[in-house]
């Protein structure tokens, strides 16, 4: 049952993005010229593959935790330069391998895995936006509930916030977000009330409610109440416009938390990994096709943010190798590289421990433990 209900649906979530992400790679790869010797869709032992007329073999492997595409000169699945390996190629084979690309071609390539996830989310918000309608509900008070931030600040209803903490509310969810981000910050608002322009001052209480095992989450609220819901439907072109304004708010709401965890005003644990991405998985399913998607959308962008931290192994780390070489107009020494990757893996080992520490004590498994 836990297979079908969480460990499935986790999979094909998974590997849709990870398709996406390292397509990106695979496409600009091809279109600069360079031969892809392998695309993965996860690591370790071949499941099954096949060759495709160019040579490149796709693969599906046991472990579906990530995947990658090896390029001609790359050393293991990383991207590593194999130094030894391009300079022992002919010279037909050198102008295929990555390694030998203008680094503006190699930033290109690189830099496509985290672009792709980014229009994927775009492009599946605006198909939702033309064929479901966005759910839409503007920024006014409904009610003011008694003894709330609201009250003591002065809210009635009919008001309309045009602004909250320096971010424009356009919607009821811009507003929701905001708060729920900021437990116990003050902020400022600015509202219309009739004809006039107010600015107040509002402080979210901060609410703590159990999660469905039992753990806190931390959250804001202010104590008023929506006026209602409205869907609407969009045409192919505000459907885009939305969606990537709906990309740019979501994006700016993953790196505030994450910039709140890093500074310690949100508490560390709720870095989740695999197996909370396998719960969450399993719990939209459940919920229907449309919260699917929208996890899909939210997973994409975090899949691209964590990809351009400039952690060496990342998609980022290179990035940040390839611009220091255009800034020195040559590669990096090796032993610099290696030290970077080095401490990139081990970043990035550290972090999956961190995460996966956090996954045992949410779901509780210590206590089966008594540890």
């Amino acid at each position: 049952m836990v297979i079908i209900e969480y460990i499935l649906p986790f999979i094909a979530i998974l590997s849709v993005l990870i398709f996406v992400h390292e397509y990106g790679h695979f496409w600009v790869a091809r279109r600069c010229g360079v031969f892809v010797e392998i695309f993965s869709i996860g690591f370790g032992r071949e499941l099954f593959g096949w060759h495709d007329r160019h040579g490149t073999r796709w693969r599906v492997a046991i472990l579906p935790l990530g995947g990658y595409v090896r390029m001609r000169g790359d050393a293991d699945e990383s991207s590593a330069p194999d130094d030894a390996a391009v300079a022992r190629m002919t010279a037909e084979e050198r102008a295929t391998a990555f390694p030998a690309q203008p680094v503006l071609s190699r930033i290109a390539i690189v830099a496509a895995g985290p672009a792709a996830n980014v229009l994927f989310a775009i492009v599946v918000m605006a198909i939702t936006f033309m064929w479901m309608g966005q759910s839409y509900t503007p920024p006014v008070v409904g009610e003011v509930l008694a003894d709330s931030p609201a009250e003591a600040a002065g809210l009635q209803h009919g008001d309309r916030f045009l602004r909250l903490d320096g971010s424009n509310v356009q919607r009821f969810e811009d507003l929701q977000r905001i708060v729920s981000l900021h437990p116990g910050e003050p902020m400022v608002a600015e509202i219309e009330r009739g004809q006039r322009i107010l600015e107040i001052s509002l402080t979210p209480e901060r609410i703590e409610r159990p999660d469905s095992f039992g753990n806190p989450q931390a959250f804001g609220r202010i104590g008023v109440a929506r006026t209602g819901y409205e869907v609407m439907q969009h045409d192919p072109f505000s459907a885009t416009v939305e969606a990537v304004h709906q990309s740019w708010v979501l994006t700016k709401t993953i790196v505030d938390v994450i910039s709140q965890i890093v500074t310690g005003a949100r508490p560390a644990n709720e870095i989740g990994g695999v197996a909370r991405i396998a719960h969450m998985s399993g719990e939209v399913t459940q919920i229907g096709f449309a919260a699917v998607l929208h996890f899909m959308v939210l997973l994409s962008l975090n899949l691209a943010l964590i990809n351009l931290l400039p952690v060496p192994m990342l998609d980022g780390g290179h990035l940040l190798f390839f611009m220091i070489e255009a800034l020195r107009g040559k590669p990096l020494p090796e032993r610099v590289r290696d030290a970077g990757l080095r401490v990139g893996f081990g970043l990035v080992i550290a972090l999956m421990v961190f995460a996966s520490w956090n996954d045992l004590v949410y779901f509780r498994v210590l206590d089966l433990l008594d540890i």
